[in-house]
């Protein structure tokens, strides 16, 4: 991660300010005096122990505090104990809803309107206006392809030649194996082993389907029941091992995840009439493909994983709202979006996305806010995973329509213009760009 001299000089004298380099080397060195409190009690939610948390964290304005402790938040504080640890109250993200979004799945079918949950104006605008222009067009079909998740151990030996013996071992281990991961859960299930063998190395690709969980957690128990198995009965013991050796695409962007599945696969079409491009996102089919084409060839140049425009965004929104791990959004957002002309002259679009780690069931699904938006949308609790996953390919399907349909039209910044600063007149309208 070079970067350029000159570029590097100038910006440590801006940075340096007034500063010799020898004041500023100093500033850079340990200091080992006046340690701070340290916070104890890290997964207690009571009044006392948040206050105690309040005195050793903050001494300002007590309206700081009101702010994030207020009492709605410390009356479901218990809710939260799972959650979180050192407990000091709660954020409030506004939330928007986008739709109607017309869905025809396999799991997800029917109109929906999506709890989006951002500070980014003009975001909820926006994909509400690509979920309308949906709609219009009759829905669009969304369908789950695959689904699994994945762990990846990593065992080091002395020579390849006991890498090789244990990689022709472990292959014969699958049943056992699957019996001990999957005694660990109810709903989880081995479907397969991948190995690689680099060197001395040998990476373990365990695959699970999770049922209605994203099951980050769930996988990484199992597989850490299979492998204490493996130690166990393996006749090479390994040098050591790791429960994860970075070959999962855990919380980011990958090509392995990208070419197969990490967590639930999705594809979205629909076919936009000419006629409705024209009128709700004032341009044409033919300038949508247009920039399709050269966005596509720029996401070569700068080297995306896929081609995309911004599934982050709804992404991101809605894993908020509805208690996804947010953090996954790094693998989430990858895929790819194509768009062409139809015989008629009309617009057909596609989103496919092959990472998306979500649930309706465990982690952040049963907070009261995100369990509620969950109710919101039909999909809390059991059986409702792949129905969620199937309105997540369809809202990033709606998101694209909508700012390839702003950037082609020329009307991208006055939608900033006019949301995140306040100077349009307000009509009222959710189809915001229109």
């Amino acid at each position: 991660m070079a970067q350029d001299w000159q570029r590097s000089i100038s910006f440590l004298k801006d940075a340096l300010g007034s500063s010799t380099a020898e004041q500023a080397s100093e500033r850079l060195q340990p200091r080992h005096d006046n340690l701070p409190r340290k916070l104890s009690g890290a997964t207690r939610v009571d009044e006392v122990a948040v206050q105690r948390r309040w005195e050793t964290i903050f001494s300002g304005d007590d309206s700081v505090r009101e702010l994030l402790a207020d009492p709605a938040s410390m009356a479901m504080a218990e809710r939260y104990r799972q959650n979180i640890e050192n407990f000091i109250g709660t954020v409030k993200v506004p939330i928007g809803v986008a739709g109607p979004l017309r869905i025809n799945g396999i799991f997800a079918s029917g109109d929906y309107y999506v709890p989006l949950a951002t500070t980014e104006a003009a975001l909820v605008a926006s994909y509400s206006r690509g979920a309308s222009l949906i709609t219009e067009s009759g829905g669009c079909a969304s369908v789950l392809l695959s689904e699994g998740v994945v762990r990846a151990p990593g065992f080091a030996f002395s020579t390849l030649a006991e890498a090789a013996r244990f990689a022709c071992w472990l292959v014969g281990q699958f049943e056992e194996l699957r019996k001990e991961a999957e005694a660990t859960t109810r709903h989880g299930r081995l479907k397969d082993l991948r190995l690689t063998v680099e060197g001395n190395h040998v990476y373990v690709i365990f695959e699970y389907t999770t049922g209605d969980a994203a099951g980050q957690n769930m996988v990484t128990i199992a597989t850490m029941a299979a492998c204490e198995y493996v130690v166990a009965h393996t006749p090479i013991q390994p040098a050591y091992w790791f429960i994860e050796a970075n070959a999962s695409g855990d919380k980011k962007a990958s090509y392995q995840s990208f070419a197969t599945v990490r967590g639930k696969k999705v594809t979205a079409e629909v076919t936009v009439p000419a006629e409705l491009i024209r009128k709700r996102l004032h341009t044409t089919p033919e300038k949508m493909v247009d920039y399709w084409r050269m966005s596509a060839l720029g996401g070569v140049i700068s080297g995306t994983i896929g081609v995309q425009g911004h599934y982050a965004n709804g992404l991101t929104a809605l894993f908020l709202a509805t208690g996804q791990d947010v953090a996954c959004v790094a693998e989430a957002a990858t895929g790819v979006t194509r768009y062409e002309l139809t015989e008629n002259g009309d617009l057909y679009a596609s989103a496919t996305l092959p990472n998306l780690i979500v649930g309706t069931v465990g982690g952040g699904t049963k907070l009261p806010s995100q369990q509620a938006c969950l109710e919101l949308l039909g999909l809390a609790g059991d059986g409702k995973a792949k129905a969620y996953a199937e309105l997540c390919g369809a809202l990033a399907l709606a998101g694209e329509l909508s700012i390839i349909g702003a950037i082609a039209a020329g009307d991208f910044a006055k939608a900033h213009e006019r949301y995140a600063r306040g100077r349009g007149t307000d009509t009222g309208d959710l189809h915001a760009l229109d």
